[in-house]
């Protein structure tokens, strides 16, 4: 296993504890009401099969962690070909499953736990062990409890999402312009919202890191289902800042409640009167109403203005890095050539002599793909520098096999002697 699926594994593992460490305290009730929770939700483990993870697997990975995201890191494994199978994680699969079925006959319950990876139990053993739990009778489906919440500070959890904006003039055509923004769940405040001319997840990216950069790191970091919201690449970058990614469950809009409720100001307020054409008119007027109109005015909901809200708790706030912009590189990986050469995006590059043969990773932004960063590990080796043909063909070995380079002078060759004809007696 590579250095970039041991992240992919370790980011994904952050992700399921995220709520339970980082300073987070909590009481023993809502700790394990939140455990719970996570053993009873379905999970996309990367690289395995199974879709739930245990009690003793989240402890374990609380224990773990220590604030660096390679704490996590799955661990080369020491008993290969051997069973790591505990019968009590087949029974609390087995009682998972069964929650989640609750109307099916056990047949159908073995059949799911072994498509699952956990093995097929002989039914008289998984029936007997239900039946004694009190787990074989039909279960009443129980509505769903929804509460309305609010986080405690400015900055413990941020909501985002993209409202679809007004049509703009782009190089002479119509386009539509979408806004991608964020609100505070405490005080309402608005770190940071533009109009782009698209939803992906680059222009994502791009609004995240101004937000960051503009109102400090928030801890959690609530958004949709949308395929660039499900990027490992977004996934990475806040893992690698300590921000917990939460996604909404599908088809439950009344998590983003808050954001939903704002798009509806926007609209009214904002929208309704906006007279501009182009995407920089919407985007001046928009700043200017965010700035002096939406911050300055008391919301209903708190009883405050979002800005004096949120800087009420200024001492509560986490500032983003003085290397901010380095955490949303793009990461490629790549084996060294012989000579030296590694290839990305068309372009060839020259890597240390030191990396030959290895496999790399490349850090780099896609607009800026002339400065690539090279990694080993965790060991970055510099800036990768472009190959250049003309210098690589006068660089020669001495016979002590030191590299010289030759001189780039003209020779004094004035042509024309080679065939020159000569007067025989």
């Amino acid at each position: 296993m590579d250095e970039e699926d041991k992240k992919r594994i370790a980011v994904f593992r952050f992700g399921a504890i995220a709520n339970l460490v980082g300073g987070i305290i909590l009481d023993r009730g809502d700790r394990e009401r939140l455990i719970r929770e996570k053993c009873d939700h379905q999970w996309q483990i990367p690289y395995s099969e199974r879709s739930r993870l245990s009690r003793t697997t989240l402890k374990r990975w609380v224990r773990k962690y220590d604030g660096r995201l390679e704490s996590l890191y799955p661990q080369d494994r020491a008993d290969i070909g051997k069973s790591r199978t505990l019968e009590e994680e087949i029974a609390q699969a087995l009682i998972r499953t069964r929650q989640t079925f609750p109307r099916a006959p056990v047949r159908k319950l073995l059949e799911h736990l072994e498509q699952e990876g956990w093995g097929k139990p002989s039914p008289s053993t998984a029936y007997r062990f239900l039946r004694d739990r009190g787990l074989m009778k039909a279960q009443q489906i129980i509505p769903e409890d929804r509460r309305k919440f609010e986080a405690e500070l400015p900055n413990d959890l941020w909501q985002s999402d993209v409202l679809h904006g007004p049509l703009v003039e782009t190089v002479g055509k119509k386009r539509k312009s979408y806004l991608i923004a964020f609100i505070d769940d405490y005080s309402r405040l608005v770190p940071y919202g533009e109009f782009y001319l698209g939803e992906s997840l680059a222009f994502f990216l791009k609004a995240l890191e101004q937000a960051l950069a503009t109102r400090g790191l928030c801890r959690k970091l609530y958004v949709d289902n949308g395929s660039a919201f499900r990027s490992h690449h977004l996934e990475q970058v806040t893992a690698s800042l300590g921000i917990a990614l939460i996604h909404a469950r599908p088809y439950k809009p009344q998590g983003k409640g808050k954001i939903e409720r704002w798009f509806r100001t926007v609209r009214s307020d904002f929208l309704s009167g906006f007279r501009g054409g182009t995407l920089d008119d919407l985007n001046q007027a928009f700043d200017l109403w965010l700035r002096e109109v939406y911050h300055q005015r008391k919301h209903s909901a708190t009883g405050q203005t979002p800005f004096q809200r949120f800087t009420s708790r200024l001492e509560c706030l986490r500032s983003a890095p003085a290397n901010l912009r380095d955490f949303f590189r793009q990461t490629a990986r790549r084996r060294v050539a012989k000579d030296r050469t590694i290839s990305l995006n068309g372009k060839l590059f020259e890597a240390p002599v030191a990396l030959i043969g290895q496999q790399v990773a490349l850090r780099f932004h896609e607009a800026e793909s002339e400065r690539v960063e090279v990694f080993s590990g965790p060991q970055s080796y510099g800036f990768l520098a472009p190959v250049n043909l003309q210098v690589n063909s006068r660089v020669k070995r001495d016979k002590d096999s030191r590299l010289v380079l030759e001189s780039s002078e003209e020779s004094a060759y004035q042509g024309g002697a080679l065939w020159e004809r000569t007067n025989r007696s």
